[in-house]
């Protein structure tokens, strides 16, 4: 991990914003300094010129105002899992929270959610099940609504529904000159595409909504077993994701587990090999997709109906402030080279350290471009290889768990598409890696014509 300087005392040009956002604003040195600069990623240690925490779009202006006075560029922020690609670069910058935005609003009738950039996904999850709705939620219940909508979102139903930023209806935000802005397909059309999936700080957002589905309960849960079965369960898994239908979206994972009590007692501290994911439709038909995978034995068998709130916990990933490290690909296939590639690289007698190795189901509705879509309009790929390191403890722990994820998607580096899906990449990379040469194009003239002075820091490179 990069370390900058630490200063004590704020840059010179930090201290006008000072008494903004309601004297929510913190300056190095102050008491409160370090647990604000402090995102939930907390690999990243960062030290930017200010944090403010705005609680409405009139205190997100007076910021981006005063920022660009100050001559500071801005760095809008939920939680913060995605914080690391902007390590290193915040020392002249404004670090903007928007976990004071928690306003949350529920029409049944029109099966649509307003959601404040503060709202967490656990939360939204259960506000919409109570109603009997559910949305294309992510794997982790504090993940922020705003930050994973509007980077793609690959949920448990995608491969039936798609990618979660094209549910989205409209997105509120403040641009670089302090107007407030509500993009949506009839108003700044242009804006609202660049939103869906772009990648670009087009402003800081402060509210999305998007459609729901109606659904109070799903056939979902995970079938585990030993991390030594991995040789038979995996090409097993992959030939069957060949031929699930579309109502099925799951995961493969090697997984290191924790001692955690989050985790069920019977899995903690083991590794096991993990199928988990839903399966929309009746118990029966249900039964008839999982089928090949419950004839290969699994050791532990969690499937069964449950509340569809309950999925944003399936997954198992860790909640709370955590040094994580992600990195990823998008393959086309996994053909018996690549699956042998994989074992010798993450399974039994590999040494890796990694917590999990994981690969995602792809394909169905995500491989389809949405012609309403936005700038992410599908994915390219079969697959989504991660590697995911957690807790390193000390640098060199880092290096050796970001070299096992190297190594990972090493062994399938033959098949992969070319194309990244940003949201699980920690690396800065460069945007022409994601996205078509005309999308990247139109995605840069959007962003010179809202921001022409700069005045948000992009996590990866848009040129």
């Amino acid at each position: 991990m990069t370390q900058q300087q630490v200063s004590t005392a704020p840059p010179a040009r930090a201290e006008g914003l000072r008494g903004l956002c309601g004297g929510s604003v913190q300056l190095p040195g102050d008491p409160a300094y370090d647990m604000a600069r402090s995102p939930w990623n907390l690999q990243m240690r960062d030290y930017p010129a200010a944090v403010a925490y705005p609680a409405f779009p009139d205190e997100v202006a007076e910021v981006l105002v005063a920022a660009a006075e100050a001559g500071l560029q801005v760095a809008a922020q939920g939680t913060g899992h995605g914080a690391p690609p902007l390590e290193g670069r915040l020392g002249e910058a404004v670090l903007l929270r928007t976990s004071a935005m928690t306003e949350l609003e529920i029409d049944a009738d029109r099966r649509r959610v307003r959601a404040g950039a503060g709202v967490l996904w656990g939360d939204l999850a259960d506000a919409a099940g109570r109603q009997g709705l559910a949305a294309r939620h992510p794997s982790s219940p504090d993940v922020g609504v705003v930050g994973y909508t509007l980077g793609g979102g690959i949920g448990w139903y995608a491969r039936k529904l798609g990618l979660q930023c094209n549910a989205v209806t409209a997105v509120e935000l403040v641009l670089a000159d302090g107007t407030l802005v509500r993009a949506t397909a009839d108003q700044d059309a242009e804006l609202f595409w660049a939103l869906r999936g772009g990648a670009a700080p087009l402003g800081v957002v402060t509210a999305v909504e998007f459609e729901l589905f109606p659904l109070e309960t799903v056939v979902a849960g995970h079938l585990s077993w030993d991390w030594t079965a991995v040789e038979r369960v995996l090409p097993a898994w992959v030939a069957w994701c060949a031929d699930a239908p579309e109502e099925a979206t799951t995961a493969f994972r090697l997984l290191d587990v924790p001692p955690d009590e989050q985790v069920p007692a019977e899995l903690r501290g083991r590794r096991i090999a993990m199928v988990d994911g839903a399966v929309l439709g009746d118990d029966a038909s249900a039964a008839e997709v999982l089928a090949p995978l419950r004839a290969l034995e699994p050791e532990f068998d969690t499937v069964a109906r449950v509340p569809a709130a309950s999925l944003v916990r399936l997954h198992l990933d860790p909640e709370g402030p955590t040094p994580a490290y992600a990195s990823s690909t998008l393959v086309s296939g996994l053909p018996d080279a690549a699956i042998t590639g994989i074992v010798e690289a993450v399974g039994p007698g590999s040494g890796t350290r990694l917590a999990a190795a994981e690969l995602r189901q792809l394909g169905g509705a995500l491989a389809r471009p949405d012609p309403d879509g936005g700038a992410l309009a599908a994915l390219d790929g079969q697959f989504l290889a991660l590697g995911l390191g957690l807790g390193g403890g000390d640098d060199d722990q880092w290096a050796r768990q970001r070299a096992d994820a190297a190594r990972f998607l090493s062994a399938v580096e033959p098949w992969a598409t070319g194309r990244q899906y940003l949201p699980m990449l920690d690396a800065r990379t460069e945007t022409r890696k994601v996205f078509a040469p005309g999308v990247h194009a139109r995605l840069s003239a959007i962003r010179h014509a809202v921001d022409p002075g700069d005045l948000f820091l992009a996590a990866h490179d848009q040129t």
